[in-house]
């Protein structure tokens, strides 16, 4: 990318992360309440879909590689004692404000939790996670693993289906109440602000920490000999180490020290296409086991069945 392209991308980053101020945008109580998503929007269909969990490494791991928000969450957070948990406790209500009915004072919660997240970096710069620049980065790794996921592991969209996911995340990021100020405004200038985020990614020490069951292997259970552990988790280990590497960025495979190479790659390959020729038999499965539980109840209140929904590429 050249340096015209990244510029445009991100105009005054540096500068404005820099002000860790928050700046809202819906802070008169008399305002309406901003458009919510709804069963029409692909969102819907596909951000509540089970094979989500693909890329959860990717949507945590982006996130935490700038390092303002790796910091925010060694400041503020209890993913070094409580990692699941963090991440149970994070999910369900930005998945409410995609599916629940009341979308804006969900995001208004999701918002209000950062509040207090604030601090100062290793150049001594200070942050505040409701700093727009900030918030939206967040913003932008749920948007990609919508689209990465989806294309990946589901089927493949078309570019007029991108930019309309990419559409509706900004009714998505609306619902937050942060200014979208420098916010791209389409879908080709999310991938270009996109790609110029990763060239700031950091080995802060959350995500080297956040990585480190790839490279030393997923923890066994107290009672299990550590002997029989590396036998029986071997099989679980290779699929991280191709499935859940795969759907990396590289430059964050770089900060993490995550082994890659083309024979990985090929194996990874073979695996997503695997994944997406089975997507037919997927769509056949019951709704419950398909969605998470938001987005089921979400789609049973609104007496649609999404599996017959947006199955093949618009054109």
């Amino acid at each position: 990318m050249t340096q015209d392209v990244e510029h445009a991308a991100l105009p005054d980053f540096d500068a404005r992360i820099r002000e860790a101020t928050p700046v809202l945008h819906d802070t008169d109580p008399t305002s309406p309440a901003p458009p919510q998503l709804g069963p029409e929007t692909l969102t819907w269909k596909f951000y509540g879909d089970m094979r989500g969990l693909l890329g959860f490494q990717r949507l945590a791991g982006t996130e935490n590689c700038i390092e303002q928000l790796g910091q925010g969450v060694a400041d503020h957070s209890v993913i070094f004692g409580d990692f699941l948990g963090r991440a149970r406790r994070t999910g369900p209500p930005i998945m409410r404000t995609v599916y629940h009915r009341d979308a804006a004072e969900w995001g208004r919660t999701v918002r209000d939790f950062h509040r207090d997240i604030k601090g100062t970096i290793s150049d001594g710069s200070r942050y505040h996670a409701m700093n727009p620049e900030l918030f939206y980065w967040a913003h932008a790794t749920f948007v990609d693993q919508v689209l990465y996921v989806t294309d990946t592991f589901i089927r493949r969209l078309s570019h007029a289906e991108k930019s309309q996911i990419f559409e509706e995340s900004k009714t998505w990021y609306a619902l937050y109440g942060i200014s979208a100020r420098d916010q791209p405004q389409t879908y080709d200038e999310f991938c270009a602000y996109w790609d110029a985020m990763l060239e700031r990614f950091v080995p802060h020490k959350t995500i080297v920490y956040a990585t480190g069951y790839i490279r030393k292997g997923v923890p066994g259970p107290r009672r299990v000999p550590a002997p029989i552990w590396r036998v029986v988790s071997a099989p679980l280990n290779a699929f991280i180490r191709t499935v859940v590497v795969g759907t990396l960025p590289q430059q964050m495979r770089d900060v993490c020290d995550l082994e890659w190479n083309d024979r990985l790659q090929r194996r990874f390959d073979r695996f997503a296409a695997f994944m997406r020729l089975i997507n037919p038999l997927v769509n056949r499965l019951p709704l419950k086991a398909l969605y998470t539980p938001w987005a089921y109840e979400a789609w049973r209140d609104a007496g649609i069945d999404p599996r017959r929904l947006h199955n093949k590429a618009a054109r």
